[in-house]
């Protein structure tokens, strides 16, 4: 016996029944088929095939080789008559197990009879396997497959993508089914995604050397690709036109991570197969990134790569990034790619990637072009910044035929303004433009993208800066930053010391506190000023002079929160509890946690034990930590994803030691972290707090006051019933409406010299913990940590929670009534003015659950 049929071990998936089958009746089943099938009686023999099928769960592995041998041994008038009898039999074909052991049994002894069978059977059956994501039943599949090219019909394509995606993802439980897929080579990519219809429509249009091309990339299932991957990719890309070729693979790849045109009904080896990709589509993803890198430099292919990248790891809840093998074949690609634009895309990633693989990948790649240019690793990151066709600082002027636009920088983003041929003002780009100059356009929006995109990664690489102990030469530091015309835009709101003398730019030029113009040498030493061990009162002149020019800060640093040693740590000596004892949402934290530069790892539920979250110092030669544990994991559907990982973790000590340390340890699910001694190797002390640089003690604790702040539940405005079961409401209502933390300080601060400032500032003060709001209907209080809100005289909750992420609605360096604010970044900030604003005209709220409340 031959064909897939021949050795079927799981038709249906039911294992179970097939396990509950004795050798006795699988024994006697084969001998009645004998004598049946000897007697010639065919309509009884269809019966106890049938029967056969029924109780051995469809699995004809084993004794059913003697069955399958006996009905192959029939002359082809009695497998004729048996065809027609097992239809009659089986009629009407209802159910699974009854339409899958006929078309099976058909498949076995009518394969090469005259005439097609339930034609129309196989094919919705194959086709009902096309809307899944894999195919639990593989043989049953190839089986019907097999049926359908004796008969000279087409398979259908989502039924191949189906099976391709079940030969991935599991070549254990289905061994056979990767060499049987080599019958049916189209089509070339698996249907159902964006890029990948896109991809089949293009290649309908186009001649062989386009298939040959797209079909190498198939082969794209290693990490990186080998040398003759590489030879065989140049000829195939020989007779094709570069241009053409770039153009093709950047419109297929720009598309990718958009939503499934033909979504899946189910699947048994993914948590979330819509939102994932499609393994067997993966590799020609990372293929297609290879090709690019075989191509010359273009800034187009670069900044399609970086995007790839940033999309393949964005997380999908309870399976993590998305596809990090398709953002590695970005990141190779980048890595392999000749120019700037490359290298710009490197260093952006490198401030905005978290994925641990990943970002080995791009730091050993900035590695190597750094030892290539004899440059550190710092300063090729410098110099990988590009100047997106600006010609001075923060500003550019592009003629565009008789019209003109000024791309600005302000803030956090770029801006486009246009003139027309008559020099007058106009909203969006003038219609002659559209028209005769599409390609040009189209670059100055993509550079208006990319300043975006560059602004927020370089705005996270110089706040971790204090920490990395960077000094350069005022010389270099003018070329690369301050009269760098995309940096600058940065740095000239920033403060910096020059020989030790603070100073800031105003109007353009580098002046101190007393407004004396900065004369360095070139030799100078220049670093980022920090208030720790600044006297109060030239912090506060600072934070006036910021205010008395307009100038908002890209990140907190004249306001900058100060965490000094207290009495409490003195007497711990070796740790801060400052930070412990809070529930925060496990994910949410481990995410900030990896945009601030530490490593941790997400508490499963398991027997398994786990480092702190860790940030290496090495320019301290110091490892801090910051002890968690899951919290709860009793109850799936409260305390734990689907994927097992815990959804809060509590808080404990925040620790130092040396570097080289050996790594704590604890259970998942808590207990007492230990210091995991190898190789006969002795235990470390912590090294002691008042031992530990003010300027670390502050970042660090910063840091955690950072993931407290934001990742606590006791943040959520929505949890005032106190989360599962109500187990933290006591813990929600001490910290939604409790004492101030240094970050909420600052902000008291801040607002009370805000206040006057503000429209509604005769309806506000600013009282202990909390923003006073005098509304029409009643008085409110909002904390200043939290943003909770209480209503007067009750002190009854109100819930508002905010309508976006960015603080609703607010923009970056303004108030919620268009008024300035000296940094970016603080999203609570704009929440709670946000909130006080409304809460001023409550008599004009029209949200009815906000209404409900007052």
């Amino acid at each position: 016996m031959t064909g897939p049929a021949a050795d079927l071990t799981s038709a249906t998936g039911n294992n179970a029944a097939a396990d509950r089958t004795t050798t006795g009746s699988r024994a006697r089943h084969v001998t009645a088929v004998a004598r049946l099938a000897a007697a010639g009686d065919m309509t009884e023999l269809a019966d106890e095939l049938l029967r056969a099928a029924v109780s051995n769960g469809n699995r004809w592995d084993g004794d059913g080789d003697e069955i399958f041998v006996t009905l192959r041994g029939l002359p082809a008038a009695d497998r004729t008559r048996l065809a027609h009898a097992l239809m009659e039999a089986a009629d009407p074909p209802t159910g699974h197990q009854p339409i899958t052991s006929l078309l099976i049994l058909l498949e076995v002894i009518a394969h090469d009879l005259p005439g097609d069978l339930l034609s129309a059977a196989r094919v919705g059956r194959l086709e009902k396997h096309g809307t899944v994501h894999c195919v639990w039943a593989g043989r049953e599949a190839m089986a019907l497959v097999d049926a359908e090219l004796a008969a000279g019909h087409p398979i259908p394509a989502t039924a191949v993508a189906a099976l391709r995606r079940t030969a991935r993802l599991d070549q254990y439980g289905q061994p056979d089914l990767a060499a049987f897929l080599k019958k049916l080579p189209d089509p070339v990519v698996n249907p159902g995604e964006a890029w990948a219809d896109q991809a089949l429509a293009d290649l309908a249009k186009r001649d062989a050397p386009w298939h040959r091309l797209v079909r190498h990339t198939v082969s794209a299932t290693s990490a990186k690709p080998t040398a003759q991957w590489d030879k065989t990719a140049r000829a195939l890309l020989g007779p094709l036109e570069v241009e053409e070729v770039r153009d093709t693979l950047l419109a297929w790849l720009a598309l990718v991570g958009r939503p499934r045109t033909l979504p899946f009904n189910g699947s048994v080896y993914a948590v979330a197969p819509n939102e994932e990709y499609d393994p067997y589509n993966a590799d020609v993803l990372r293929g297609l990134t290879w090709l690019l890198a075989l191509l010359p430099a273009h800034p187009a292919a670069a900044r399609v790569l970086g995007t790839l990248v940033e999309v393949s790891l964005r997380k999908i809840p309870g399976v993590g990034p998305r596809n990090p093998k398709v953002a590695n074949g970005g990141v190779a690609a980048l890595v392999r790619s000749e120019g700037d634009a490359a290298l710009a895309e490197l260093a952006r990633l490198a401030s905005r990637v978290t994925y641990k693989t990943t970002l080995k990948m791009i730091n050993t790649g900035l590695e190597k072009r750094a030892e290539a240019l004899g440059l550190t690793r710092e300063e090729v990151t410098e110099l990988a910044v590009p100047s997106y066709g600006l010609t001075e600082v923060g500003r550019a002027v592009h003629r565009i035929g008789d019209c003109e636009a000024e791309l600005t920088v302000d803030g956090p983003r770029a801006t486009l303004r246009w003139r027309n041929a008559a020099g007058k003002q106009v909203k969006a780009a003038p219609a002659v433009v559209r028209r005769d100059h599409s390609d040009e356009l189209k670059e100055l929006k993509a550079a208006v993208r990319d300043i975006d995109k560059m602004l927020s990664a370089q705005v996270e690489r110089l706040d971790r800066q204090f920490l990395a102990r960077r000094e350069w030469r005022y010389g270099t530091w003018r070329e690369r930053y301050g009269d760098h015309p995309l940096l600058g835009t940065l740095t000239r709101r920033l403060l910096w010391t020059v020989d030790g003398t603070p100073c800031g730019y105003v109007d353009g030029e580098l002046r101190t506190l007393t407004d004396e113009p900065v004369r360095a040498a070139p030799g100078a030493l220049v670093r980022l000023w920090h208030p720790v061990g600044r006297e109060p009162a030239e912090i506060v002149a600072w934070r006036e002079r910021l205010e008395r020019h307009g100038i908002t800060q890209p990140f907190k640093q004249a306001h900058r929160e100060v965490y000094v040693l207290t009495d409490a740590e003195r007497t711990t000596r070796t740790y801060s509890n400052r930070f412990a004892a809070h529930f925060l949402r496990q994910h949410q934290f481990n995410s900030l946690a990896a945009v601030r530069g530490w490593r941790n790892q997400l508490r499963l539920s398991v027997d398994d034990e786990y480092p702190p979250a860790v940030k290496e110092l090495p320019e301290w030669g110091l490892r801090a930590e910051y002890w968690i544990e899951g919290d709860g994991g009793e109850r799936w559907d409260e305390d734990l994803t689907e994927a097992g990982s815990y959804l809060r973790v509590r808080t404990d000590q925040v620790r130092f030691y040396p570097i080289d340390a050996p790594q704590n340890t604890a259970h998942a699910g808590g207990g007492e972290y230990r210091m995991r001694l190898r190789d006969g190797r002795a235990p470390v002390e912590p090294v002691p707090l008042e031992e530990i640089p003010d300027l670390v003690l502050s970042e660090v604790l910063r840091d955690v006051d950072l993931f407290v702040g934001v990742a606590s539940v006791g943040a959520d405005p929505t949890w005032q019933d106190g989360g599962p079961g109500g187990r933290f409401r006591e813990y929600w209502r001490s910290y939604g409406f409790g004492d101030l933390g240094p970050s909420a300080v600052t902000r008291r601060d801040l607002i009370a010299r805000l206040l006057p400032r503000l429209t509604i500032g005769d309806r506000c003060s600013v009282e202990g913990r909390f923003l006073h709001v005098r509304g029409v209907l009643h008085t409110y209080k909002i904390h200043l940590g939290s943003g909770n809100i209480l209503r007067s005289p009750s002190d009854q909750y109100v819930c508002i929670v905010p309508a976006s992420a960015s603080g609703a609605g607010v923009t970056a360096g303004e108030t919620p009534g268009g008024g300035y604010l000296p940094f970016e970044g603080d999203r609570t900030l704009s929440v709670i003015l946000s909130k006080a604003m409304l809460l001023a005209a409550d008599a004009k709220i029209t949200d009815p659950t906000i209404r409900s409340q007052l």
